[in-house]
């Protein structure tokens, strides 16, 4: 008889390098494959449905900060945070296709024809971001 098991999600992360070796000593120390031991870990320690678990998560995931006192401003030592990637004002064909959701090549093609705005400089492709919006707005305008 074949044994069923429980639908799967693909997980990938990257982990801190002591963090997946331990990861690593612990799977072949038990054993066991990686993905059960955290199948494991996630479903004995990881509670988001209720406040006390969300706590917990928080203050193991929160970053330690410390600061030191300088007067009239203080100096956070050892925290993080994430921003949003802005494209810059001058584009390569990569970048404007990325904010155009279209192929690099598409849009070297579309440069090429002379429907999309942009320069050559040095034999290389370059698109003002502000000159690609305008572009777009003025191109899904009723007229």
């Amino acid at each position: 008889m074949s044994r069923r098991s429980a639908p799967t999600s693909a997980l990938y992360v990257r982990l801190p390098a002591g963090e997946a070796e331990k990861l690593d000593r612990a799977a072949l120390a038990l054993g066991i494959h990686k993905k059960d031991l955290v199948a494991g870990l996630v479903s004995r320690y990881v509670d988001p449905d209720t406040e006390r678990g969300l706590g917990e998560l928080d203050r193991l995931t929160s970053p330690r900060r410390v600061t030191v006192d300088l007067g009239e401003s203080a100096l956070a030592v050892g925290s993080y945070s994430f921003h949003q990637y802005e494209l810059p004002e001058v584009l390569s064909p990569e970048q404007a296709g990325q904010l155009l959701q279209l192929d690099w090549l598409v849009v070297i093609q579309l440069a090429e024809s002379g429907e999309l705005p942009g320069r050559k400089l040095h034999g290389e492709w370059r698109f003002s971001r502000a000159g690609l919006i305008a572009w777009l707005e003025a191109s899904v305008r009723p007229g």
